[in-house]
């Protein structure tokens, strides 16, 4: 049994391999040996990390954020069960409990300033376009800091962790087709106020 778990880890890490082992082939792998939840953490840590980052007040606490999600979902593991629902969702749901515990009681939502620079990637090599995408960077922010917290958490799951709105419906207990449109409304109400400055 050891061996096909290591096999499932080592083949979910290999980005050449033909066939990626799918989530549930890593969790019951893991389910039978612990060592092979690497994978998963592989395979989800960066994106997790990036949502956490965008709901927290520093690096740090989004890190340890990040370490207490994995540590719980390890935990976890034996009794999971699929139950239809993408392994991300199981994932993410962690990560926004863990994020609300850490926030409860501080009443406090996380600004856009608060993103690492890693979220605000330029290209640019010119100290023109450089000032011009900081402008446009410091009016983004203040739109979004002037959404309601259940709108910046969709932004984060959809643009920090990278999720479709069908892996964001289960984590926020909506509908794959209310997602979507919330976003759309979200980033189109964006726009609108982007363009007017």
């Amino acid at each position: 049994m050891q061996g096909r778990a290591q096999s499932a880890v080592d083949r979910s890490d290999t980005p050449s391999s033909p066939a990626k082992v799918s989530d549930a082939e890593i969790v019951r792998a893991a389910q039978l040996d612990p060592a092979a939840f690497g994978a998963l953490y592989t395979r989800y840590r960066v994106r997790i990390y990036r949502y956490l980052r965008l709901r927290t007040g520093s690096d740090d606490e989004a890190a340890d954020l990040t370490q207490q999600v994995f540590l719980r979902a390890i935990d976890a593991l034996p009794g999971y069960q699929e139950r239809g629902l993408p392994l991300a969702a199981w994932l993410f749901r962690i990560a926004r409990n863990a994020a609300a515990n850490a926030h409860r009681g501080r009443g406090r939502t996380v600004a856009l300033d608060d993103a690492p620079d890693s979220v605000w990637r330029t290209d640019a090599e010119n100290p023109e376009a450089i000032a011009i995408q900081n402008e446009r960077l410091a009016h983004l922010r203040t739109l979004y800091g002037q959404l309601d917290a259940g709108k910046q958490e969709l932004l984060a799951l959809r643009f920090g962790a990278g999720l479709s709105s069908r892996e964001i419906a289960p984590i926020v207990g909506r509908s794959e087709a209310a997602v979507k449109k919330q976003l759309t409304r979200i980033i189109h109400t964006l726009r609108e106020r982007y363009g007017d400055a």
